[in-house]
């Protein structure tokens, strides 16, 4: 098969003066992506994550690179709404407005439904639909109150392909990724009065070491091989999407889940 990797595309200073909020941004996965994304097309970041140590680590190297100023951290869980309201009133505390807002934060696993606790299922819906819910709800309200700071503002949602598509043992992410794909389309018509805007990206196969660990490699292959590319997808052409859905070239675009996925039909 011929060599189908990417090749890393640069800022070109889409989002210069922006604010930006990311979720679970720690780590290599798509939200830390994301918010290197973020920094290269000018905008300051701040990212929020519940793992204290690896997020505090995140923003030295953030900051070290794009400038103390450009970026900056709390610890956020997104199942505590106190924590979810001081990541929204710290971001606006520091930079005065608030215009980005990525919800990246979500919990997998794997349980057959049949054997799946109550426990299991609440987890990853808490987390993944219902953390979702209280962001774009902080969001919302910032945007809807300060009506001098909203005009363009944006909200880009983490959802999966596996919203629409079957997978084994996968019943309650699945679950929570569809509900994060229905809250997105709902959320927009909404926030279209405020002059906002709400999108999700669906991602199909992104490798991270996260991913990695969690999943067997028998099962990591199958899904690969399900891909046109026969690759998976970097964290970054993820972020990629991302980033387009939060500027300018996408204005018209609100309520929309946009598959990054190389899968055959």
């Amino acid at each position: 098969m011929t060599d189908n990797k990417a090749q890393y595309v640069p800022g070109h200073g889409l989002l210069t003066g922006r604010t930006a909020v990311v979720t679970a941004a720690a780590g290599a996965g798509i939200g830390g992506a994301t918010a290197r994304r973020l920094l290269e097309e000018g905008a300051r970041v701040l990212l929020g994550d519940r793992h204290a140590r690896r997020l505090k680590e995140a923003e030295a190297a953030l900051a070290e690179e794009f400038g103390v100023g450009a970026v900056a951290a709390l610890p956020c869980d997104v199942t505590r709404e106190r924590q979810v309201q001081a990541l929204f009133d710290t971001a606006v505390r520091l930079h005065g407005r608030l215009d980005i807002v990525v919800n990246n934060a979500g919990l997998g696993g794997s349980a057959p439904l049949a054997e799946m606790a109550d426990e299991q299922w609440s987890a990853v819906l808490d987390t993944t639909l219902t953390g979702t819910f209280r962001c774009t709800r902080a969001a919302l309200r910032r945007f809807r109150d300060t009506p001098e700071r909203r005009p363009g503002g944006c909200v880009v949602n983490n959802a999966s392909v596996l919203g629409w598509r079957a997978q084994s043992g996968q019943a309650h992410y699945a679950a929570a990724k569809a509900g994060v794909m229905a809250l997105t389309r709902c959320a927009a018509i909404e926030a279209a009065q405020y002059g906002v805007r709400v999108n999700a990206v669906a991602p199909s196969l992104a490798m991270h070491p996260h991913l990695a660990r969690v999943t067997s490699p028998e099962l990591l292959d199958e899904l690969t091989a399900r891909e046109a590319f026969g690759r998976c997808a970097e964290p970054w052409e993820v972020a990629n999407v991302i980033v387009f859905l939060a500027s300018g070239y996408s204005s018209y675009m609100t309520g929309e889940v946009v598959a990054v996925s190389s899968q055959r039909a």
